[in-house]
This record gives structure tokens, sequence and C-alpha cells, in this order.
């Protein structure tokens, strides 16, 4: 974990200026905890993100005093992934990525996850 202090929001980061809507989005989901919304460019028939509202950086930035946070984003994974279209599980299902670093291709450092689903062939992953 780092030694960086958490912030509530970052004025410079592309992601806290969306849930503060000053960026516009298609929402799927809001509550005091989170934001989801669609990607502007989307790899997969269903794709969302969902990202928490409080600014934190990466995976790397999680510690104990985040495991309701993440307990709760986990548990509407799979809700939001079915209202969203994809299909049910065993035949049907989703593929969850977050990256964290630059070693593992964050781009935007503030945490968040992709949700992609749908029929196959996607066009990336």
């Amino acid at each position: 974990m780092s030694n960086e202090s958490p912030v509530a929001h970052d004025p410079n980061c592309l992601f806290c200026k969306i849930v503060a809507k000053q960026i516009p989005s298609k929402t799927v989901y809001e509550d005091d905890l989170v934001y989801a919304f669609h990607d502007i460019n989307p790899w997969a028939p269903v794709h969302f993100l969902i990202v928490p509202k409080a600014h934190i950086a990466s995976m790397a930035h999680i510690g104990t005093e985040h495991a309701a946070l993440m307990g709760h984003i986990m548990v509407l994974i799979p809700r939001l992934a079915l209202q969203e279209g994809c299909n049910p599980y065993p035949e049907g299902g989703y593929r969850l990525v977050t990256n964290t670093g630059t070693e593992g291709g964050q781009e935007f450092h503030h945490l968040h996850f992709h949700v992609m689903g749908g029929p196959r062939p996607w066009l990336r992953g």
C-alpha cells in the first residue's frame, strides 16, 4: 500500500470530473459510494465502468479501510452486468478488469473496474 493519502476529489482527475458531472456520461448506476457509466469507446457489446466516488488512485492504494467499499462494488457488478445485457452464467457471463500502475496498463489513475460482456467476438480482449 502506498503512503499517498487518499483525497475525496482530485480536480485534475478525469473520473472525478465524471463523478462530479463536469463531464457528461451515460449513467448505469449511482449511489453514495460509487458511480457506474458506459465506456465511451466500448470493446464489447456490454462495456461499462464502475468507480468509487472518492478518489482512490489504484488497487495499490486499497487498504483494510476500503473493505466495505470493495465488497459493495463486487456485489453490484453481477447485478449491473445482467441489467446492462450480459447473459446469465454459466453460458453467458462477463469479464471484470482493473489495471494497476503503468506496467499493469493503467491509463487513468482513479480506481476503476471495466465490466465487459455479451456475445463474442469482441473488439479487444
